[in-house]
């Protein structure tokens, strides 16, 4: 890791810095795909998942004698396990529900904002080396909460057109509406214009690599929305001779073997402690089945000293972290003044994949920097606010006059006649 001791505020946005990567080639890649599956649907789904995943798919969608074995196969103490996640998840998401707003904003004029469903959602969910059916509950729980009339699923199969058992159980117990054997920039693609067999949606939602990435944001040109823009998974942990060393380490390892472009940061008030993690990694990493996964994305990553912890908050802040660890003996300062994070994490004995898997909140969040604007994923994801008004006819007089000076204002008369006609009709009958 890169050790920065006491950095210049000058230098911050040069040290800050994400991953780099280059979306030209990509983007021409995704918009020939879109075209393709556009004007042919599922031909040219599966044409893609032959040249990008190297399998003919034989279906597109996944039986239910498939669904079947995989709930025969499946570790039992995996479900239980999957299930505990599931019952924490949703308790935490159902009390995001609210309560319709009404006010009466004048005599006779009542406003009011209720929030719907909406009606077609489609979930991406990786497959390959790291199965992600962890994202299924993030995403399928509060779909179904919000009452989502049809929520689909697509992930990529394997070389032999499988997919990874616990992704079929979990989404067979998340209530999934139909389960997709496609992935990548295809299943964006498809879930964007529809094709024979999988559905248009109206929002996508799920992580990805860089070719869904750029896919997802190309499908907002097409009238489709996504959860968020996206990029490598990041943590941030801020620590002091409080924390343990050993524990810190391994939450960013935890971040670092998602991916090689995964960013971890440790900003810390004690450098007798980030020598202590330096040296936990090292031992820690040798003992990781993708240490070579990790060991790329800790090589970019940062070791940060800084002398106070308002200056520590400062750079936080500034950095905006996806996940964000505090580990030190002033933990309230931080969760009381932190501005920008998708999740926080806080004392040593919450690590960061708690929220990944089971504690009950989201772990689909913003990164590179997107904490500053956006939320993380929740029960509001996948509704609509709407917003109503009835005015009686004391409503329509209490208000009528200062809409008529406002659309001629503007120039707007057909504006000011609606109001006038009404009034004139009031002011007959009276």
């Amino acid at each position: 890791m890169i050790k920065i001791n006491n950095p210049l505020w000058e230098d911050w946005d040069e040290i800050l810095k994400r991953p780099t990567q280059t979306y030209d080639q990509i983007e021409g890649t995704v918009l020939e795909v879109f075209k393709a599956i556009q004007t042919e649907g599922d031909a040219a789904v599966a044409r893609y998942t032959e040249k990008f995943d190297g399998i003919i798919p034989k279906d597109l969608i996944v039986s239910p004698s498939e669904i079947d074995k995989a709930l025969t196969s499946l570790d039992s103490d995996l479900k239980e396990a999957i299930k505990l996640a599931k019952t924490n998840i949703e308790a935490f998401h159902k009390a995001q529900k609210t309560d319709p707003v009404r006010v009466e904003t004048a005599p006779g004029v009542i406003c009011w904002q209720e929030k719907r469903p909406i009606q077609k959602v489609g979930l991406y969910i990786p497959g390959g080396t790291a199965p992600l059916f962890s994202t299924i509950l993030m995403l399928a729980i509060p779909a179904k909460i919000a009452g989502c009339k049809e929520v689909i699923l697509c992930t990529p199969p394997d070389k032999q057109g499988n997919i990874n058992p616990a992704i079929l159980v979990t989404a067979q117990l998340c209530g999934i509406d139909k389960i997709y054997k496609v992935g990548g920039i295809q299943a964006i693609g498809a879930m964007t214009f529809g094709t024979e067999s999988i559905s248009k949606v109206y929002k996508i939602f799920g992580p990805g690599n860089q070719y869904v990435t750029v896919a997802k944001q190309m499908a907002t040109k097409y009238n489709v929305s996504i959860d968020m823009p996206a990029g490598p998974s990041e943590l941030l942990v801020v620590a002091d001779d409080t924390a343990d060393a050993a524990f810190v380490a391994s939450d960013l390892l935890s971040q670092a073997e998602h991916g090689v472009d995964s960013q971890v940061i440790l900003v810390s008030t004690s450098k007798e402690l980030i020598a202590a993690v330096e040296e936990e990694i090292a031992n820690q990493l040798e003992a990781l089945p993708r240490k070579a996964i990790a060991e790329k994305a800790i090589a970019n990553s940062k070791l940060i000293y800084v002398e106070t912890h308002e200056k520590a908050l400062e750079l936080i802040d500034e950095y905006g972290p996806e996940h964000f660890i505090v580990a030190t003996d002033s933990n309230d300062f931080y969760v009381d003044n932190i501005a920008n994070a998708g999740s926080v994490f806080i004392g040593n004995y919450t690590p960061e994949s708690a929220g990944d898997y089971a504690s009950g909140t989201n772990h689909t969040l913003p990164t590179n920097g997107y904490a500053k604007q956006y939320s993380g994923v929740n029960l509001d994801s996948f509704m609509k606010s709407m917003t109503f008004q009835r005015l009686s006819e004391e409503g329509i007089q209490n208000i009528g006059n200062a809409i008529e000076l406002m659309a001629a204002a503007e120039g707007l008369q057909a504006h000011k006649n609606a109001v006038t006609l009404r009034l004139n009709k009031l002011a007959k009958q009276n």
